[in-house]
C-alpha cells in the first residue's frame, strides 16, 4: 500500500470567476493543486517503464484513491500486469459523455544521467522531478484530481451534470504494442464511448518571441514505418563493381535527405500558422502570412522567412509528409559485397495521405535508375478533428480568461498518441492538458529527457483551467 505524501506547498492561483458560470461550485484551489502534486509523486514512485510496463501498479493505486472517494472503478488487465482503470460520474443523459484519458506507462531512463532518483517523486526548487512528470503522469494526476473535485461538488455542492464524465488511465502508449487502450476500444467500447475526449499534448504555453501561445491538439500525423531495400550483385570486395547494393542505398538515402515532398496545408495547419502570424506580428508575421497564402513561396525554405530554425522545422513538419532514415543495415563480412542493403524509414503522413501515395512520391523523388523497393511494416492513419465546436470554443475562452495575453491555437501533433484509438469510437479528441511554463522552459525538451520535471505552479494553474473547462462543459444548464 502506498501511503499518501504530505501536501507540498503550492502557491495559490489568483481567483477567477466565469461570468457565464458564476453560480457553479468551485473547489478550494489550493487543495486541488496539493492533490495533484500528491497524486503525481505517488505515481512517479511506481516504476511503469515500458517495456515491460507493469501498469497494474498504477491502476491499483488509482483504484484505491477512487474507492476512498466513494467511486467504484473498473480495473481491466489487458495483458499480464498491463493494468487499466476506468471510472464514471453519471450525468442526467442530456448530452453525450466527455472522456478524460491518459496513459500510465513511461519511457525507460538512464539512471546514471539523472541528478535525482527518476522514480523518487522528489520536490525541489518548486518542481516535481521524475520520469513521467510531464509525459504523462502529471496529466493523469491532474485529471484524477479534477474528476474527484467534480464528484465532490456533485455530492456536497449540488452540482449536476448533463453528460457523463469518464476517467480512463490506461497502459501501453509509449511502446504501442496494443496492450492498452486499443484493446479496450475493441473489447469494452461502451466503457469509453464519448462525444468528446481530452488528453495529452496541448494547452501548454509556448513562447515565441515575446508572445505566449497555447497550442491545442486538433490533429495528429499518421505513421508509416517502412524499409527501403536496395539490390545489387554480390561478390568479392577485392574486385569493385558498380552494381553495389550499399552504394545504391547510400545514394537513395542521400536523395531522400535532400528531397522536398509537396506542401499540403490542412485546416489545422492553416489555422495554426495564421494564428502564429497574427500573434507574432511584424515582419515575421507578414512573412508567415505570405508563405501561407502565396503558393509560389512554398518552395522557399521556411527558416529564411521566419528566422527561427526550430519553428521552421515544426512548420515544415505540419505541412509536409516527412521521411526520415533511422536505421541502416547492410553486409555481414568485410570482404563480401552484399546482395542487398536496407534503410528503415520513419514516415509521418498528413491527413489524407496513404502509404501507397507516399511510396509513389518517393519513387518519383528517387528516379528510376536506383534499384530500390519499399516494404511497409506498419501504418497508422492521420486524424484531424473540427475545431469549430462548443468544447473548443470553451477551451479558448478559459485560456484567454486565465491568460489574457495568451493566444490559443489549433495544432497538429507530428507524433502519435492514443487519440488514434479513441477516435475509432467516434469521439472528437483534443490534446488539452493545460500548463503554463516560464519563458525558457520547453515542454518538448523536458519530455523523455534526463531530470524530467514539472513546475508545481504549472500543475496548479493547469488543474484550475482543466477543472473549469470540464465543469462548465458537463454541468447541466
Amino acid at each position: 500500500m502506498i501511503e499518501p505524501h504530505s501536501r507540498a506547498e503550492v502557491a495559490c492561483v489568483p481567483r477567477y470567476t466565469s461570468p457565464s458560470m458564476s453560480a457553479l461550485p468551485s473547489p478550494n484551489w489550493q487543495s486541488l493543486a496539493d492533490d495533484v502534486v500528491r497524486y503525481l509523486r505517488d505515481l512517479i514512485r511506481l516504476d511503469t517503464s515500458n517495456p515491460p510496463g507493469n501498469e497494474m501498479l498504477a491502476a491499483e493505486y488509482l483504484a484505491r484513491v477512487l474507492h476512498a472517494a466513494g467511486i467504484a472503478p473498473v480495473v481491466i488487465e489487458t495483458a499480464p500486469k498491463r493494468g487499466n482503470v476506468i471510472a464514471r460520474l453519471r450525468g442526467d443523459g442530456g448530452a453525450a459523455p466527455l472522456l478524460l484519458y491518459s496513459h500510465t506507462d513511461v519511457v525507460p531512463v538512464e539512471r546514471e544521467r539523472w541528478t535525482v532518483d527518476p522514480f523518487g517523486g522528489e520536490v525541489k526548487d518548486g518542481f516535481v522531478y521524475g520520469r513521467g512528470a510531464l509525459d504523462m503522469k502529471g496529466i493523469t494526476a491532474m485529471q484524477l484530481a479534477v474528476f474527484l473535485a467534480i464528484a465532490q461538488a456533485m455530492r456536497h455542492d449540488g452540482l449536476t451534470l448533463r453528460r457523463d464524465l469518464i476517467l480512463a488511465a490506461t497502459a501501453d502508449e509509449e511502446a504501442d504494442t496494443n496492450q492498452g487502450i486499443g484493446l479496450l476500444v475493441e473489447r469494452h467500447p461502451d466503457l469509453l464511448r464519448a462525444e468528446y475526449a481530452l488528453s495529452e499534448f496541448g494547452g501548454y504555453s509556448l513562447h515565441i518571441g515575446n508572445r505566449r501561445f497555447y497550442p491545442i491538439q486538433t490533429a495528429e500525423k499518421g505513421n508509416v514505418w517502412m524499409r527501403m531495400i536496395a539490390r545489387g550483385r554480390p561478390g568479392h570486395a577485392s574486385v569493385p563493381h558498380a552494381d553495389n547494393a550499399v552504394v545504391h542505398l547510400s545514394r537513395a538515402v542521400d536523395r531522400l535527405a535532400r528531397a522536398r515532398l509537396p506542401t499540403r496545408i490542412t485546416p489545422t495547419a492553416r489555422a495554426f500558422i495564421a494564428g502564429l502570424a497574427d500573434g507574432i506580428g511584424g515582419g515575421q508575421g507578414v512573412a508567415l502570412r505570405a508563405w501561407l497564402d502565396i503558393e509560389a513561396l512554398h518552395e522557399v525554405p521556411l527558416h529564411r522567412l521566419v528566422g527561427d530554425f526550430s519553428l521552421a522545422a515544426e512548420l515544415y513538419a505540419v505541412t509536409h509528409d516527412t521521411v526520415v532514415p533511422t536505421v541502416l543495415r547492410a553486409g555481414y563480412k568485410t570482404n563480401v559485397v552484399p546482395s542487398s542493403a536496407e534503410a528503415t524509414l520513419d514516415c509521418r503522413t498528413l491527413p489524407g495521405s496513404t502509404p501507397d501515395g507516399l511510396i509513389e512520391a518517393l519513387r518519383q523523388t528517387l528516379g528510376d535508375e536506383l534499384p530500390v523497393e519499399f516494404r511497409v511494416d506498419s501504418s497508422g492513419e492521420a486524424i484531424e478533428f473540427p475545431f469549430d465546436t462548443p468544447l473548443f470554443r470553451l477551451i479558448e475562452r478559459a485560456l484567454r480568461q486565465h491568460d489574457p495575453q495568451g493566444v490559443p491555437l489549433p495544432y497538429m501533433m507530428t507524433g502519435a498518441t492514443d487519440a488514434k484509438h479513441v477516435a475509432r469510437l467516434g469521439a472528437i479528441c483534443y490534446g488539452f492538458s493545460p500548463m503554463q511554463f516560464a519563458p525558457g522552459e520547453s515542454f518538448f525538451e523536458m519530455v523523455h529527457g534526463h531530470d524530467e520535471r514539472v513546475a508545481i505552479s504549472a500543475l496548479a494553474w493547469g488543474a484550475r483551467v482543466l477543472y473549469e473547462v470540464v465543469r462548465d462543459f458537463c454541468a447541466a444548464a
